[in-house]
């Protein structure tokens, strides 16, 4: 299946929409970097999650050293035609860690687990391979 996608003008970033339990669409940024998803807390909260219900806490390595996240798992995850039911998800605090930015968090390579997944950056589309 192949999906356009978008790429923020200033930075290059591959932007792409995802949807949470069927009702709430963020914009994130596809991060081949990034082994895991995460979303930002402060997005979490305004969908009206309970941030002192996460499943667990995880130390995770990035290019600033490691962090420590909380883990929540979603009823459900979409994106570029995918849908994960139970699909966990890293939760960090952008802004009390100095991150603004106007995505909502990083979709990483945990969601493409199974899949092939090339991107065409000259036609800014991706394939998604099953």
């Amino acid at each position: 299946m192949k999906f356009p996608f978008l790429r923020d003008p200033e930075s290059g970033l591959i932007l792409v929409n995802i949807e949470i339990d069927f009702r709430f669409e963020l914009k994130m940024v596809l991060d081949t970097g990034a082994t895991h998803t995460t979303i930002d807390s402060n997005a979490l909260y305004l969908l009206g999650y309970d941030l002192q219900e996460s499943i667990g806490r995880v130390e995770i390595e990035t290019a600033n050293g490691i962090i420590e996240t909380d883990v929540f798992e979603l009823e459900s995850f979409s994106s570029l035609g995918q849908m994960k039911k139970g699909f966990q998800v890293q939760v960090y605090d952008f802004l009390a860690h100095g991150i603004f930015s106007d995505y909502n968090g990083l979709l990483g390579l945990d969601f493409f687990r199974g899949q092939h997944l090339c991107l065409h950056l000259n036609e800014n589309y991706l394939e998604i391979i099953q």
